[in-house]
């Protein structure tokens, strides 16, 4: 979704964003070469890990299961609930993430000891080439930064002009709008964005905001779009309080304007603009327990004045954790 944001932010697709819609999924792919990876079974964890250091964002693995075809092709009908898995030309396949990888090594923590009670600080692994946009700069100039942000799984620091943390722009959290968000980046400010996308659902100022900056700016074709989108969410909302019963409904179906996928989303951890943070002095092993908390491959790092200090990503602690092993003497 966040690729599909990007795409109808170009300046060439804001006059017409129905006829960018129309294009070719092509047109949306990423550049960037193997953030997904193939790996087998038999794969030792230190392979998957370097396969992610290389920047891959998921591992595809093969499942070995005794489903016959029929069952296969009955399971296709349906959702999986027993994890991330798919099915492609009557193989079962898995997909595994940083994530995943953190959570296991966090389940074996004891045998990485002492790392684990030392400060990401200490540790060395605070990235401070980080993604960031000043408040009141428009939230267009950071579409590029969104962009990276999203191969890189982390997101954009919104700070002020003192370097504090403020929020952030997060593409775990454009994912849950709808197309209309590329209107709101095209007009407002990276601190009004934030408040926009927030799991609230966008303020009826920042709405009006929205169309009459869109009508300055005469874009009429992206105008229309939005006109259309946010009026079915309001219809959908006024049917929805027809009854107080439907109260916990009408909630979900507000948040971040996702009113026609209202289903899915209200069934996700909803990321609000608030940023997570930590301390330089955070220990690893609570740094990890705080991300996978949050659903994040990313903790933002703030001195006591909020001032920001870098970024610790899961990449970060692969890395370390891999070069502790070597240190030890491990050959996988």
């Amino acid at each position: 979704m966040v690729d599909v944001i990007c795409y109808l932010c170009r300046d060439e697709n804001l006059l017409s964003p129905s006829a960018a819609l129309k294009a070719p999924v092509s047109a949306i792919l990423p550049k960037i070469p193997g953030l997904v990876r193939h790996l087998e079974p038999s794969s030792r964890l230190w392979e998957a890990i370097d396969l992610i250091l290389q920047g891959a964002q998921n591992l595809v693995v093969p499942i070995q299961t005794k489903l016959s075809s029929y069952s296969r092709r009955k399971q296709l009908q349906k959702p999986s609930a027993t994890g991330p898995t798919t099915i492609h030309n009557g193989r079962e396949f898995c997909w595994l993430t940083q994530e995943d990888v953190i959570r296991f090594l966090l389940g074996s923590i004891g045998l990485f000891s002492p790392l684990p009670a030392l400060s990401v600080d200490t540790l060395g692994i605070i990235t401070t080439d980080i993604l960031a946009i000043d408040y009141y700069s428009p939230a267009s100039s950071a579409i590029g930064a969104i962009s990276r942000s999203l191969s890189e799984q982390t997101s954009v620091a919104v700070v002020d002009g003192d370097g504090g943390l403020i929020g952030e722009i997060s593409p775990f959290t454009l994912a849950c709008c709808d197309e209309t968000v590329a209107a709101a980046i095209t007009t407002l400010s990276s601190g009004d964005l934030m408040a926009y996308i927030d799991c609230g659902g966008p303020p009826e100022d920042l709405v009006r905001a929205v169309k009459a900056r869109l009508k300055e700016k005469n874009l009429e074709g992206m105008l229309e779009e939005f006109n259309i989108l946010t009026a079915s969410g309001a219809s959908l909302l006024s049917s929805s309080s027809s009854s107080s019963s439907d109260e916990e409904s009408l909630l979900s179906t507000s948040r971040s304007g996702r009113y026609s996928r209202s289903m899915s989303y209200s069934s996700r951890m909803v990321r609000r603009a608030e940023a997570i943070v930590c301390h330089p002095k955070s220990s690893l092993v609570a740094v990890m327990i705080q991300a996978i908390a949050h659903r994040v491959n990313y903790v933002w790092v703030v001195e006591d004045d909020c001032s920001l200090v870098g970024i610790v990503t899961f990449c970060n602690m692969l890395k370390i954790f891999r070069e502790h092993l070597e240190t030890m003497g491990w050959k996988g």
